[in-house]
């Protein structure tokens, strides 16, 4: 048995890349074990993945996890948001799963919003415009070029629904990442009938919504895993909310998470309604709102610019007045999904380290001009920004948000924060507690406070003038080009 203080419960997170688990003291918040398996992401036109790769994913990384798994009393999933999952009727995948940062569904994303009464109409109505990212825009995608894969399929799920459902047998998801799919009404809380008559999408096939703090159903006899029959499944939620629970987030604190996409995010008391598409208007896990802006390309596209110079990704260089635009795989703020990455004012004398310090300007640029929109009038302007994500403790990540925000910059010591976020609501489940209040008990925003330099508006000035000339060009589609 463990020395743990508490029950243990476990976390995961199902990202992108990989799938993560953390087995947690619910009464100290420490990690006790942790494991990591990889899955892979298509490349080419589309993003897709095979969901039966999470699943062997979620079984080796508990089976690193060791005897600490065994004892866990509950779990939860958090995970990527907006995948397009099909299930058949023996619950397998009809196709690859369609992710996040695919981006064929732009067409269908303009003409949704231009069929069913505009943008304000979808802020309103979801509180979100939709994007080539959400998951009704897929399904409408899917409906278009693969009818047969449409009428095969007997679920819809989304990635960390997908994988809840095969621990307990029982489709659910939360309200957190049913926002995030276009069709789930955020007036009313509720799956929205009109717009899934649209779509074609029969309501019967989308799983149930589990309200915060209930047990979405137990672990079932017949599983891979380390768990004991019976043992609690929180409802899991997407991996914003899980992060903002995993940072036990008040109403109003910044949040900016640096991953393959790139995130802004605060809690809200006031459920968000932006026409204008650049704010999501997501709920978060608990009761709240999470309004959040997305860009496809942060550490990942410069990661690539790296590559491609030859450099190691902290080797950046002042001084330069180039500007790089990193959206190699489109954009969704700004809502460019055909762009892609633009170079302009390179000189004889621009050194490869001062092109690499462009990419990271570039990246976090886009992220800044929708921190304003984000946060509402509750806010403090002076509060330190929170740097969340896998770019979080890189130096030139970090001097770059500082010298482009003009804010102090807090990075939080824990690592995990989405599959910390699903510890601390497996937890709630135990002991009845919110699990926002559960992870400010482990303290997990606990980090060093990088003091406020004075914001570099010519840089954050140029970029906006290059963004501005070149858009023609972004917004070119491929065909036209």
């Amino acid at each position: 048995m463990s020395a743990a203080e508490g029950p243990l419960v476990v976390g995961v997170d199902t990202s992108t890349q990989s799938t993560k688990a953390l087995v947690v003291d619910a009464a100290t918040g420490q990690v006790v074990a942790s494991g990591q398996a990889p899955h892979t992401v298509t490349t080419g036109a589309g993003r897709e993945s095979d969901p039966r790769q999470w699943w062997d994913a979620l079984c080796e990384a508990l089976r690193q996890c060791g005897d600490a798994a065994r004892e866990a009393a509950a779990v939860s999933i958090g995970g990527q948001q907006h995948g397009l999952v099909t299930l058949d009727e023996r619950g397998e995948p009809v196709r690859p799963a369609l992710l996040w940062n695919d981006v064929r569904s732009a067409p269908q994303a303009r003409r949704l919003t231009e069929e069913l009464g505009g943008a304000e109409f979808w802020a309103e109505r979801t509180g979100s415009v939709p994007a080539a990212s959400f998951t009704v825009t897929k399904w409408a995608w899917l409906a278009e070029h693969e009818p047969e894969a449409v009428r095969a399929t007997r679920a819809v799920r989304l990635p960390h629904d997908y994988l809840t459902e095969r621990l307990t047998g029982q489709g659910t998801t939360d309200r957190g990442d049913a926002s995030g799919t276009g069709w789930w009404a955020s007036q009313s809380e509720s799956y929205d009938a009109g717009i899934l008559a649209h779509v074609g999408l029969d309501p019967a096939l989308l799983p149930r919504v589990v309200r915060s703090g209930e047990v979405a159903g137990t672990v079932r006899d017949s599983h891979e895993l380390p768990f004991s029959k019976g043992t609690l499944v929180a409802a899991g939620t997407g991996d914003n909310a899980a992060a903002a629970l995993g940072l036990g987030l008040r109403p109003g604190t910044p949040v900016m998470s640096l991953g393959t996409s790139g995130t802004v995010y605060a809690v809200s008391r006031r459920r968000p309604a932006d026409p204008t598409g650049t704010v999501a208007g997501f709920a978060d896990a608990r009761g709240d709102w999470l309004p959040l802006a997305c860009t496809l390309n942060c550490t990942l596209a410069v990661d690539r610019v790296a590559a491609l110079l030859g450099l190691d990704r902290e080797a950046v260089e002042p001084g330069a007045a180039v500007t790089l635009l990193p959206f190699l795989d489109g954009e969704r703020t700004p809502d460019l999904p055909h762009a892609s990455g633009l170079l302009h004012g390179l000189r004889h004398d621009t050194s490869a380290g001062q092109l690499l310090q462009a990419a990271y300007d570039g990246a976090v640029h886009s992220l800044l001009g929708a921190l304003d929109l984000v946060l509402d009038e509750d806010a403090d302007p002076s509060s330190p920004l929170l740097l969340i994500g896998g770019g979080a403790r890189g130096t030139a990540w970090q001097q770059t948000v500082r010298r482009l925000s003009g804010r102090p910059v807090q990075v939080p010591e824990a690592k995990e924060l989405v599959a910390l976020g699903a510890a601390a609501q497996a937890a709630g489940l135990l002991t009845g507690e919110d699990p926002a209040a559960v992870a400010r008990r482990w303290d997990t925003a606990r980090g060093p406070v990088l003091e406020a330099v004075e914001r570099d508006e010519e840089t954050l000035a140029r970029i906006a003038g290059v963004l501005s000339d070149a858009a023609p060009l972004l917004e070119r589609s491929p065909q036209s080009r």
